[in-house]
């Protein structure tokens, strides 16, 4: 079975990680939220994106992006942002990985990115954008995992 990890580094809007929850919960992936985050755990509109989903999620908090990346240290990390070279169905994933997502208004610090070229990834759009919702990129990219391994448990 695949070992999807989703990471959400400083969250901003709840309604998002909700929606990402839900996600993470009818996937089967790990969650993973990196703090600070712009919203409490107990936020209404936080529970109401992810519904009655809470009690299925597996979720690993951390208080810093620092801490992440030292607990994680050796694992398969890929890093999405509208700055990367490599288009994210061109990378062939492990059946562990965790897939790491910046905040929405700046994304991920560009250091990362810059110090992780091979494993920095993109979702194709029109270049006059900016980006696409965090939830929506989070879905895009974990179907994109799990297709590669044969949707591992889900029918």
């Amino acid at each position: 079975m695949a070992e999807l990890n989703i990471v959400l580094v400083e969250p901003e809007i709840p309604q998002n990680t909700g929606n990402v929850a839900r996600t993470c919960a009818v996937t089967g992936a790990a969650l993973h939220l990196v703090k600070p985050m712009g919203f409490e755990i107990d936020d209404r509109k936080l529970k109401r994106a992810g519904l009655d989903y809470w009690d299925k999620l597996d979720i690993t908090y951390y208080e810093s992006l620092s801490e992440f990346l030292a607990k994680t240290e050796g694992e398969q990390l890929y890093f999405f942002s509208t700055k990367a070279g490599k288009v994210h169905s061109e990378v062939n994933y492990p059946e562990r990985c965790f897939i790491v997502f910046g905040k929405e208004t700046a994304g991920l610090p560009a250091e990362l990115i810059r110090n992780n070229p091979e494993r920095a990834v993109r979702i194709p759009m029109r270049s006059e954008l900016r980006c696409l919702n965090l939830s929506n990129s989070v879905a895009i990219a974990a179907y994109e995992v799990l297709r590669q391994h044969g949707y591992p448990e889900l029918h």
